[in-house]
């Protein structure tokens, strides 16, 4: 599945959870899926992209594992049915997104929870946003890139 429709079915995940847990479990499919697309990224994406996407790999990572929730096996994850990233810009922009929900999904629940639970939202929300910064970092390289490239063509 491209990474766009994954993407699609993780909001839509998100936005149907109805607990902390449900939510906390949806934070971990979302940085799951960063991470996923982040290697995709770092081995064959545009080469002024993949060092952000080697740090975007690094965090999602560190986003999913400071959530206290059962570890979900491989087949769980919706970012192991990642077969192509398709469209990466449309991908970084959706996932952007993604990441933003994610975080004020997790506010809702730390602005609720007991003290152990806080600190966990806190630096799961503390990752997304470092996420998110390396996915808009990446999408302005791409529009550096295009921009040199729109120059170069009407030079010639």
């Amino acid at each position: 599945m491209d990474a766009v429709r994954l993407i699609g079915a993780s909001r839509c995940a998100l936005m149907g959870s109805e607990d902390a847990r449900g939510i906390m479990a949806e934070a971990c499919q979302a940085q799951a899926l960063a991470q996923a697309i982040g290697s995709r990224l770092a081995m064959s994406g545009p080469p002024e992209l993949r060092g952000e996407a080697v740090g975007l790999t690094e965090l999602a990572s560190r986003g999913c594992s400071v959530l206290d929730v059962p570890s979900a096996r491989a087949g769980t994850l919706r970012a192991a049915q990642l077969t192509e990233l398709g469209d990466a810009r449309q991908a970084l922009v959706d996932l952007g997104g993604l990441l933003g929900e994610v975080g004020i999904a997790l506010v809702s629940i730390a602005s609720a929870a007991d003290e152990a639970m806080y600190w966990q939202c806190m630096e799961a929300i503390d990752a997304a946003d470092e996420s998110r910064d390396r996915v808009l970092e990446m999408l302005r390289r791409l529009a550096v890139r295009d921009e040199a490239e729109q120059e170069r063509g009407s030079a010639a």
